[in-house]
């Protein structure tokens, strides 16, 4: 069987010094804390993902999209292997909603160096590269033009 691996997009919403985590409801990654997030769309870029799914899942508005690193999880007792890409944003107001409780049991913010415990692996896998998200030297702005055609 030819099995490729999935693009994930993370998003670290900063505010006040904080992240945004949620407590994750699903098979995958049940249990665990991690950022808001989702598959990678045909078609879509990773910034237009990011906004589409912290819409969907928290009804917050992002701004400041700026690309962090990615991470290469594999997850061989369920099948998968994820490529995920973090993409760091802020929003300056509004409360995080639980819109898809299904999903999510709670959103809550926390310094980016007290994580709860546990981390969903990608998140975890992050935090062991070092990468900080309030440094403004560790990210960068997405190019103007996002695809070739």
């Amino acid at each position: 069987m030819n099995k490729s691996p999935q693009v994930g997009v993370g998003v670290i919403v900063c505010r006040d010094g904080e992240v945004l985590l949620g407590a994750r409801r699903r098979s995958h990654g049940s249990g665990t804390w991690g950022f808001p997030g989702g598959h990678l769309e045909w078609m879509e870029s990773p910034s237009e993902c990011a906004a589409r799914e912290v819409a969907e899942e928290t009804g917050l508005l992002i701004t400041n999209l700026r690309f962090g690193p990615f991470t290469d999880d594999r997850f061989p007792a369920d099948g998968r292997h994820y490529i995920t890409l973090f993409v760091v944003a802020d929003s300056p107001s509004g409360p995080a909603e639980l819109r898809e409780p299904d999903k999510c049991a709670e959103w809550r913010w926390f310094p980016w160096d007290a994580p709860p415990s546990p981390l969903f692996p990608p998140v975890a896998s992050l935090l062991k590269t070092g990468f900080n998200p309030f440094d403004p030297l560790a990210t960068h702005r997405p190019p103007r033009r996002l695809t070739s055609q």
